[in-house]
């Protein structure tokens, strides 16, 4: 596992809260960090670089504040979401801002990721980058990306098609630096379960878009606490790239699921969506961990809750761990049960 210690010492839960767009704004990211977890400010969801120096100087000022009045509290690392095409000089006055206000972590989702990783490095920082396969894995190694996020099976606005439990593992083998697993994932057993499978922290989007400071409409908490995994569309139609969209969201602007135009060229394009209709404005994504979302918490409930179900799947004992000893007598011909107590 490779999680650096200067970012595991302020954690209280192994999980990130996922920078989502038009989703993530500074009270949930800055909740999310204050719960001590990661926080994820995605750059695209501020109009301009004033914008988002003004949210970068916001979370910090809270955060300072809430670190002062309660000393010695546990306060998640700030990561930032940059795009991996940014021009030179857009990208230094980006990563100077980041600096200014604390951020450790860029992650970036799509594309080559080869040239943000020097400029991050030189800058720095971390950079951890979202893939979908092995050999997308295998492009980040190559690019010099210091995390991955592996994005398995039943994600939501981004998603893969291969499960969590080859993927992950079979990354864990090829690279040492830090791992995420994403995709579905909704409780505290789940997020024990990323660790157990290699990963060294939890990725997750859908299950903090229900939350009270997500920036979403009321009918978009509405609709994840009302629909099950069955409500989903997989498909690249809707934004150029696979993602998992609530069927109702199409119908309720007028789309007819089982007919979708096709968008032209590569990318996330939406000029082939009618005239106001936009993926994740009023089109909207989830994972298939909606099964598990039956309420709108606060942030800080979520993950109150979330640490309380995690430490109950780490006591869970291993199979025949009480009785192990004497199932092993009971099959081992010759052997006496006292044998195996001594």
């Amino acid at each position: 596992m490779a999680l650096p210690d200067r970012l595991h010492d302020r954690m209280l839960l192994p999980a990130v809260c996922a920078p989502m767009f038009l989703v993530s704004g500074p009270d949930l990211v800055e909740a999310a960090c204050r719960a001590g977890i990661v926080g994820a400010l995605p750059r695209a969801n501020a109009r301009d670089i004033g914008t988002f120096e003004a949210w970068l100087k916001q979370i910090r000022d809270r955060l300072d504040r809430h670190a002062a009045e309660n000393p010695g509290a546990r306060i998640g690392p700030l990561a930032v979401n940059l795009a991996t095409r940014m021009q030179e000089e857009e990208l230094r006055a980006n990563l100077d801002l980041c600096g200014r206000y604390g951020v450790e972590i860029i992650i970036s989702a799509t594309g080559d990721p080869t040239e943000l990783a020097k400029q991050v490095h030189d800058w720095g920082g971390l950079l951890w980058h979202d893939v979908v396969s092995l050999r997308f894995a295998e492009k980040a190694m190559k690019a010099g990306v210091d995390g991955m996020t592996c994005v398995g099976a039943g994600g939501g606005g981004h998603s893969g098609n291969i499960g969590h439990l080859v993927l992950v593992p079979k990354i864990r083998e090829m690279f040492d630096g830090t791992l995420m697993m994403a995709g579905s994932i909704s409780t505290g057993a789940a997020i024990r379960a990323a660790e157990i499978l290699g990963a060294d922290l939890a990725y997750m989007g859908t299950r903090f878009i229900a939350t009270q400071e997500s920036r979403v409409d009321p009918a978009y908490h509405a609709m994840l606490v009302e629909s099950n995994s069955s409500d989903l569309m997989f498909t690249g139609k809707v934004a150029g790239v696979p993602a998992n969209w609530l069927v109702r969201s199409m119908e309720r602007v007028g789309l007819d699921p089982r007919n979708l135009p096709v968008p032209e060229g590569k990318g996330m394009r939406h000029d082939h969506l009618p005239e106001g209709v936009r993926p994740w404005k009023n089109l909207w994504s989830a994972g298939q961990g909606i099964d598990l979302i039956h309420d709108i918490p606060s942030v800080g409930e979520l993950v109150e809750r979330l640490r309380g179900e995690y430490r109950a799947a780490c006591a869970l004992p291993a199979f025949g761990a009480s009785e192990g000893v004497h199932r092993e007598a009971e099959i081992s011909p010759g052997v006496s049960a006292d044998a195996g107590d001594r």
